[in-house]
């Protein structure tokens, strides 16, 4: 049987516009976006509402918060499978040195509302720390790495709670977590100021540059003279303090702190950066592609409700969403090498 010409196998693709292919992973959440508003628009009277709107971009703060610094750990071509457990940990700490009721039956340690922050800004810096010791000093592997602190993460959770559940955080962390600032909430102030500075920084910052190269091609970014263990530690180090501080907000958001609050989050963010199109090989992608995957989520996850689907299906649907969006940006990948070559 004779070989097929390796010219025949890029003809499809060729066939495509350049600027399609080059834009893919834009199009296609964007695209995705839009034809959920229009789906659920018309199955639903009560979606298209600005009290719904609302409802949206609350739901999808705590996660936007912890896909910031996702972002950063994806682009450089690394994985963090410990954001959960980390804003769990970092919640249920906060909560721990916050005076308590006495019916709760906690033993904890209470301080005043500054020094339990700092505590749990503290616990969280130090959790991502161990991250980039683990990857960049002794070699292990990102996904390896932090499925351990994951687990450590949540030994830590477990320790200090035992089961109970804690319901009173410092009042500023209240104050962001669950209160407004006349119509608008203030977790979704602090989310917006997250993917704004996460976006300056990716974009107009020399650090952002080499968060870039380091994704991009390793090897190259260290003959260009870039410290890729000092991106990839501090990547590590601001995933975990993003994660940390959504898990603070999400304590005072939800009401209380207890032990695997914050499980369903790691798919929720990871799905985010990956929805939107950031490419899991690194190097491509960016906040205005988390912005993207988060409102693809949030109005899928808020229009489903909407149209009382059965609770079971929708965990099927989100997922068949997330395998599509690793086809295509595994599918775009292709592109980008057939376009190069």
């Amino acid at each position: 049987m004779s070989e097929i010409p390796e010219t025949a196998s890029l003809m499809p693709t060729r066939r495509m516009p350049g600027w399609l292919r080059s834009r893919m992973r834009n199009v296609a959440p964007f695209a995705t976006l839009i034809a959920l508003i229009g789906f659920f628009w018309a199955a639903s009277d009560s979606f298209a509402s600005v009290g719904n709107l609302q409802n949206i971009l609350t739901q999808i703060s705590v996660t936007g918060i912890m896909a910031v610094g996702l972002t950063f750990v994806i682009l450089c071509a690394e994985i963090d499978l410990s954001v959960a457990g980390i804003a769990n940990a970092t919640g249920i700490v906060v909560a721990f040195f916050t005076t308590q009721d006495a019916s709760v039956g906690i033993a904890n340690v209470p301080l005043a509302g500054w020094a339990a922050i700092c505590i749990a800004l503290a616990s969280c810096f130090v959790l991502g720390a161990v991250n980039a010791f683990g990857l960049t000093r002794i070699g292990i592997p990102s996904f390896i790495m932090t499925l351990a602190m994951l687990q450590i993460a949540a030994g830590i959770s477990a320790l200090l709670v035992r089961g109970q559940i804690a319901y009173t955080v410092p009042s500023l962390v209240s104050t962001l977590g669950s209160r407004s600032l006349g119509p608008v909430p203030w977790i979704v102030i602090v989310a917006a100021i997250f993917l704004l500075a996460g976006h300056v920084v990716l974009t107009y910052t020399r650090f952002g540059r080499y968060v870039y190269m380091t994704g991009g091609n390793r090897e190259a970014a260290e003959y260009s003279g870039v410290n890729t263990r000092a991106i990839l530690s501090a990547v590590m180090i601001i995933s975990a303090v993003c994660s940390g501080i959504a898990g603070m907000l999400g304590v005072a958001y939800f009401g209380s702190a207890q032990q695997n609050e914050f499980d369903t989050y790691l798919l929720d963010s990871i799905s985010a950066v990956v929805v939107g199109g950031t490419s899991l090989f690194g190097g491509q992608g960016g906040i205005g592609n988390t912005i993207m995957g988060l409102l693809v989520l949030g109005v899928l996850n808020n229009g489903l409700d909407h149209i009382n689907i059965d609770s079971f299906l929708k965990i099927l649907i989100r997922g068949v969403i997330l395998l599509a969006a690793l086809v295509i940006n595994v599918y775009a990948q292709r592109l980008q090498l057939t376009r190069s070559t």
